[in-house]
């Protein structure tokens, strides 16, 4: 019976501990994201009244570089308060984080597609960084900690949550979730959502009740679409891929990078529509509720959000990943003669769940967006679409911890910028007995063709 208790007084006072911690997290990063938030806010207004704002793009990439390059690599890359939690206990130096914002400030003000959400996870890394160096917790404590203020920088930002903290713990491995950490995390999201929406920060939420009643044919249909979300979240991770790979080779400064970049972006918001620049919200929330959008919107995203990034500009990802999956979801549903809403809402968060690996934390957030009745349909979807995005991430220091399919090969706990993919040797004759046979069949049907 001792025993017994002396357990049970540990835990509690664990819980009593993490808490208070969490709490305190939570309302400071709440206060310092809304703070963020509404500056972003007001230096895109300010931008857009101007027709042409978006020809300050090179200048605006290009001061996001020097501001960059003022800390070192600290604010380069997508998820740098990943690699921080991976690589260095949680250590996160605020002037870095102060940088990162107003570097992602200038890049969305003058048009760069980039998004909000990175920014405010990493104010929730930085603050609970230094909580922990004032507190002068262990490295254990410090870790636990950072992650705690990722997860309330991300429902501060979202306006979820309870998505918003699982999207914290779970976004830092593919396939594993850290439970020590779930319950802090839940308590830091709560709390910066709340004191973030106290102090005037307004979210979008928008019930969809247009959703067919449960019938095998339309679960096909969602099944087909998820499939084609993975395809959609491949497309942006690789053209991330290229566009690094096309400015590594260009050899040139990253200042020179900028200014080019930025350039390319003016050109084409002129050529096409500057409704692909920044983070597009508006056009977002129109396509969400049902409206029209051209078919090839998402492509044109994925291609501004590529030169963004690798031209040197600062922000999140996953606003531009909601533009895309939405645009996506409305081609998709009128191509097979369904509600456009209800398949926009199932592709903003499907296709954020294959480029992040995040395929929980987006189901979650179907429930607090789009209400109960997409909810369950939203969970295939994103199902589909982590499994069909393969080893792959917009978040390069994200750690790999789960083999997608047992017909490949991978080594667990490598970054996903560094796993190499093997297939299985059967697969590898299947795939060749199969291009042997569409062959033969070519050579009978077209026997003048083939040489």
């Amino acid at each position: 019976m001792k025993r017994e208790f002396e357990e049970e007084s540990a835990i509690f006072a664990s819980i009593a501990k993490w808490f208070f911690l969490a709490t305190l997290t939570g309302a400071v990063i709440g206060l310092v994201s809304a703070g963020f938030l509404k500056a972003l806010s007001f230096s895109i207004q300010a931008g857009e009244r101007y027709p042409y704002y978006f020809f300050l793009l090179p200048a605006g990439l290009l001061v996001s570089v020097f501001i960059r390059k003022m800390t070192g690599d600290e604010t380069k890359g997508l998820g740098a308060e990943i690699e921080a939690v991976h690589k260095k206990s949680g250590k996160i130096k605020p002037r870095a984080v102060f940088l990162k914002l107003v570097a992602t400030i200038v890049t969305v003000a003058t048009g760069g597609s980039a998004g909000k959400e990175g920014p405010c996870a990493e104010i929730g890394a930085g603050i609970s960084s230094v909580l922990s160096d004032v507190l002068r917790l262990s490295k254990y404590d410090r870790k636990k900690l950072v992650i705690c203020g990722i997860s309330a920088g991300l429902a501060a930002v979202f306006g979820t949550p309870v998505s918003g903290a699982v999207y914290g713990i779970e976004v830092l491995a593919v396939g594993s979730i850290l439970y020590d950490v779930l319950m802090p995390a839940f308590v830091a999201g709560v709390t910066a959502y709340h004191v973030s929406s106290a102090l005037g920060i307004q979210y979008f939420s928008y019930k969809i009740t247009v959703v067919p009643v449960f019938a095998e044919a339309f679960m096909l249909k969602v099944v087909a679409a998820g499939l084609f979300f993975g395809l959609c979240s491949f497309l942006l991770i690789y053209s991330l891929r290229i566009g690094k790979d096309i400015t590594d080779r260009i050899k040139l400064s990253e200042p020179f990078v900028a200014v080019i970049g930025g350039a390319v972006l003016a050109g084409l918001a002129f050529a096409v529509s500057p409704q692909y620049l920044g983070l597009g919200l508006k056009t977002t929330e129109n396509v969400l509720k049902g409206g029209d959008i051209i078919w090839y919107a998402f492509l044109l995203k994925i291609i501004f959000t590529s030169v963004t990034f690798n031209s040197g500009g600062c922000g999140g990802i996953v606003t531009p990943i909601f533009f895309i999956g939405a645009a996506a979801g409305s081609v998709f549903a009128k191509a097979f003669g369904l509600d456009p809403a209800t398949f926009a809402a199932l592709g903003a968060l499907s296709v954020m769940a294959g480029a992040t690996n995040t395929p929980i934390a987006a189901s979650i957030m179907a429930l607090e967006l789009f209400g109960t009745a997409i909810a369950p349909y939203a969970t295939i979807a994103c199902a589909m679409s982590f499994l069909m995005t393969g080893h792959r991430s917009v978040y390069p220091y994200q750690l790999l911890g789960v083999q997608k399919s047992h017909l490949l090969k991978v080594d667990l706990g490598t970054e996903m910028e560094n796993v190499h993919v093997e297939v299985d040797e059967k697969v590898e004759n299947l795939a060749s007995r199969l291009l042997a046979r569409l062959r033969s069949f070519r050579k009978a049907f077209y026997p003048d063709k083939e040489k």
